[in-house]
């Protein structure tokens, strides 16, 4: 069995990362990707500019510890990056005892397609072109 994500697409907004009790670095970012909109008959169609349409998809990325301290470093909103991982499923309770399910995609590994916008990412490791 595998569970394998493969996203490349632009950070909608700069990362937010925490420290555990334990110790753990826990980074969330969340990423945007899109491909055409298609219409009733399943054909793709031009926007009122005369562009392809598109459907936007966001998801949330989380990374741990070494990895997450690197995209909290590095990675700044509008940057587009390639996220390896795989998905994950959690339900809980919120305070008015409704049950809430989310999926967010575990990070294995990040890669900066781009160079972020921040001034903080100039000692940043190379790109690989």
């Amino acid at each position: 069995m595998t569970n394998i994500t493969l996203l490349v697409g632009r950070v909608t907004r700069d990362p937010e990362s925490r420290t555990t009790d334990g110790g753990t670095t826990v980074t969330s970012l969340s990423v945007v990707t899109d491909r055409p909109a298609r219409n009733k008959d399943g054909k793709t169609y031009k926007d009122e500019n005369g562009f392809t349409a598109k459907d936007a998809e966001f998801h949330r990325i989380t990374c741990f510890n070494g990895l997450g301290k690197n995209v909290a470093q590095y990675c700044t909103k509008g940057q587009m990056v390639s996220v390896e991982g795989r998905i994950h499923y959690t339900q809980w309770e919120d305070g008015d005892g409704i049950k809430r399910y989310g999926c967010e995609i575990l990070a294995d590994k990040v890669d900066f397609l781009t160079r972020g916008a921040s001034q903080d990412n100039k000692d940043a490791p190379d790109i690989d072109e």
